[in-house]
């Protein structure tokens, strides 16, 4: 054999022993990635301190499990969240209409009350119907929000 022979054998040698090292790697990354997913899925959690440890197939399999279920639950969810933005717009626009009927009866209770251009407020001073004002409030001091109905919880 000649020094050359030598080299080539060491250089093979080199690269087995590299290659086992890599693929080592990549075993225990595979290893360390089922132990990382078998400890996020609830029904697996326990796993790692019991005698018998799960198999990566079962792994795979409830893991699966898990992620439809989570995806049931999203939807069941979501749909919920949609019903819930869809009641909400109703009774906004209950409420609008409410405060549109409430406006319009103010108005027509305000004509209708009153005799001629002259009424009496109640600190006893004639004011003029037409002049645009009032003594109970101003636009520029916001209104109290209307009372809103509670819900009322029972004691059982």
């Amino acid at each position: 054999m000649s020094d050359n022979d030598d080299i080539e054998v060491d250089s093979d040698a080199d690269k087995r022993a590299h290659h086992n090292a890599l693929e080592r790697k990549r075993r225990d990354h595979i290893k360390d990635s089922f132990h990382s997913l078998r400890d996020s899925v609830p029904a697996l959690q326990g796993e790692k301190q019991s005698i018998k440890q799960a198999s990566r197939a079962q792994i795979l399999d409830k893991a699966t499990e898990y992620i439809q279920y989570m995806r049931r639950k999203n939807h069941t969810h979501q749909q919920d969240i949609d019903d819930l933005k869809r009641q909400n717009a109703l009774l906004e626009q209950q409420v609008r209409a409410l405060e549109k009927a409430k406006g319009h009866t103010q108005l027509q209770a305000s004509y209708s009350s009153s005799d001629s251009s002259l009424y009496t407020n109640p600190k006893g001073s004639a004011v003029s119907a037409f002049d645009g004002g009032s003594d109970s409030s101003s636009e520029s001091e916001p209104e109290e929000p209307p009372n809103r109905k509670k819900l009322r919880v029972e004691a059982s």
